[in-house]
């Protein structure tokens, strides 16, 4: 079954370093439960180990993150668990795919539905400019097709939505996609009870759209800060945006550099 690659969005995170007089515990100010179901949505891969302590996994999300490891809900790791994010499982193997894993270049793309936060040619012109994100650095072509088959199907929707992984409301979780395959593999659905805008309001639908469409191309998430595929959503100004270096790097890795012939 294809590993379904959840966001929340990207993820241009800026530094997370904080004052040390932020660095007390922040337990009363965040329900234990809902640290746990973070762990458990964001961390499966170590919160499904029995002999590791609640601490220990803290341990591990603050590893992941580079805060500093102390085990305990301090103000700087609680400030991440309150970020909208991306929701792929944060431990996901970065080697995902060796290799094109679409096994062609030139992918179809369909917009499905679309949210009443924008006018459609303001939608159509975000997915359109972050799908370049990637063809711009690499020798992937995308069209846009309106009926058929789409390699990427783009669609707006609210809590549950067909594919078994109901939307959480407004926060959080902004959007979600799937990896390269058949079916609903490269998918990408947003949440539209979130606050779609063209500018630094709310979700910036281009700079999700743009993470969210490197899960559709096979990058899992990525642990340098500042890179396009870091899991938690911080607005850059998409007038002035340049994919940054790791996810640049990483991307190639997969399809190859673009030529002057593409």
């Amino acid at each position: 079954m294809q590993s379904l690659l959840l966001c929340a969005a990207l993820l241009l995170a800026g530094s997370l370093a904080l004052p040390v007089r932020l660095k007390r515990e922040a337990r009363s100010t965040m329900d234990m439960k809902d640290v746990q179901a973070y762990l458990d949505a964001f961390f499966p891969s170590f919160t499904k180990t029995k002999s590791l302590s609640l601490e220990e996994k803290i341990e591990e999300m603050q590893r992941f993150f580079h805060l500093t490891i102390t085990g305990k809900l301090d103000e700087e790791t609680v400030a991440i668990l309150r970020q909208p994010r991306c929701g792929i499982p944060d431990t996901g193997d970065n080697r995902l795919f060796s290799r094109n894993p679409w096994g062609k270049t030139h992918l179809t793309y369909k917009i499905a539905s679309y949210t009443t936060d924008l006018p459609k040619q303001k939608v159509d012109d975000a997915i359109r400019r972050a799908l370049m994100v990637w063809s711009d650095v690499t020798p992937l072509r995308f069209r846009r097709v309106y009926n058929g088959h789409a390699d990427i199907v783009i669609e707006f929707a609210r809590r549950e939505h067909g594919d078994k992984y109901p939307f959480d409301g407004r926060g959080r979780v902004l959007a979600h996609a799937f990896s390269p395959g058949e079916g609903i593999g490269g998918d990408a659905h947003f949440d539209d009870d979130e606050k779609w805008s063209e500018f630094n309001k709310e979700s910036n639908l281009f700079l999700v759209a743009a993470h969210e469409f490197g899960h559709s191309l096979g990058l899992a998430h990525s642990n340098v800060r500042g890179a396009l595929m870091y899991p938690t959503y911080t607005y850059t100004n998409p007038a002035t945006f340049r994919l940054p270096e790791d996810d640049k790097r990483r991307i190639q890795k997969l399809y190859g550099k673009k030529s002057s012939n593409s």
